[in-house]
């Protein structure tokens, strides 16, 4: 079947060639062609302005209530699949759960099937696995095609993805192929009972409310999620699914960009997403020229030391230690803020920590509302006091 155009009202403004997310139609003489890479997604359709093109008789109409299932994009590296997809596998079997539907992962790469097992422990019914040399490094062109190419075919219902560098490349290039909406950077998902609409839940307004968003009227209900977020749950004992192995199509896909190598940034100790315990510094640390004092107590506690954007946007701690909502998200098992205040930007950050301990001369700041326990006071009269009692409780007084 291909594309039906009426001549008499088609102008060749071209708008049909600037939205086909398939590169699939060009201008022949003035007029739309399409070639063999139109999958019939009707787009172009909805998009012309003149009412010039309309899909043939017998394309099937695509309705939101067939849409079905749960997906999580599985964002690999190094054929090892990333924290955040075992993260929402978790999530995303009880939304599964919830609406009675599968929960299917989606992997692409290089070499992944024995990993691949481990999203089935983790929860997942199908593992669709798309295994290809060109796709051993991620390409978000390449990834992108066979993703909105299998989406297309297959509708599932909601699609998840982690808000990571290459989940915030891939997934929204995906979501405007497909006409679809995209909540990114999500803190909450949940399921309406009564609608089963995705409930999506991100800061909004510079962080300063939660606004929780549906789609109701397109499919997939897509969305990313901040890395440690959610937990992550331990595998289902028996739980079974199946993988199935499929051919990517690469065809008619320029290689604009290639990539040459990765490079790993070395940093010492853990990182901080990995850190059990973080010691979160803002500007009430006053400058560069404390952080000796806060890395006293980091080293003595095995802990890392990250900041608010605004310790970061001064330079007195480099980007890769920002925590909040334009940084990293933690989850570490405890977690001291000293001379933070508490912005919702920074709490976003650190929501998932298992305990927190606030040191805050102020008594209304806002990190006392969150905090497990707080100390009011002047931290670099605190600090030292900790400093002093914890080498006494371990009997390293004169270390």
């Amino acid at each position: 079947m291909e594309l039906i155009l009426n001549k008499d009202k088609c102008n060749g403004c071209g708008e049909c060639v600037k939205v086909c997310p398939f590169g699939a139609i060009e201008l022949e003489n003035g007029l739309p062609q399409t070639n063999e890479n139109c999958r019939l997604c009707g787009v172009c359709v909805k998009k012309c302005p003149q009412g010039a093109l309309k899909l043939p008789e017998g394309t099937p109409e695509r309705k939101i209530e067939d849409a079905r299932d749960v997906w999580v994009f599985a964002e690999q590296k190094g054929g090892k699949f990333a924290e955040v997809v075992y993260e929402l596998l978790g999530k995303g079997r009880g939304l599964a759960n919830t609406l009675n539907q599968k929960l299917v992962a989606v992997a692409i790469g290089s070499e992944l099937e024995e990993e691949a097992h481990n999203l089935i422990a983790y929860g997942a019914d199908i593992v669709y696995l798309f295994e290809h040399p060109d796709l051993k490094d991620f390409n978000e062109k390449k990834y992108g095609q066979v993703l909105i190419d299998f989406i297309k075919q297959n509708r599932p219902n909601i699609f998840l993805a982690g808000a990571t560098s290459r989940g915030r490349s891939l997934i929204p290039q995906v979501a405007a192929a497909l006409e679809t909406g995209l909540t990114a950077d999500c803190t909450g998902l949940e399921v309406d009972a009564e609608t089963g609409l995705l409930l999506q839940t991100r800061p909004a307004y510079g962080g300063n409310i939660m606004a929780t968003i549906t789609c109701a009227s397109t499919r997939p209900q897509m969305a990313t999620v901040r890395p440690h977020i959610f937990p992550r749950t331990e595998p289902i004992a028996g739980h079974e699914g199946k993988i199935v192995k499929l051919e990517p199509n690469l065809d008619g896909l320029d290689d604009v960009m290639e990539v040459i190598s990765f490079a790993q940034t070395e940093i010492e100790g853990p990182d901080l997403t990995d850190a059990e315990i973080v010691i979160g510094v803002g500007r009430g640390i006053k400058g560069p020229q404390n952080l000796p004092l806060v890395e006293k107590l980091a080293k003595l506690l095995g802990a890392r030391v990250g900041g608010t954007r605004a310790v970061v946007d001064a330079g007195w701690l480099p980007a890769r230690c920002q925590i909040g909502q334009t940084g990293l998200t933690i989850s570490p098992k405890l977690y001291i803020a000293c001379g933070i205040s508490g912005a919702i930007q920074h709490i976003v950050g650190i929501q998932s920590a298992k305990r927190i301990v606030a040191i805050n001369k102020d008594p209304e700041a806002p990190i006392f509302e969150i905090a497990d326990c707080g100390i009011v006071g002047d931290l670099f009269e605190v600090i030292p006091v900790l400093i002093e009692e914890i080498k006494h409780k371990r009997g390293e007084e004169n270390v």
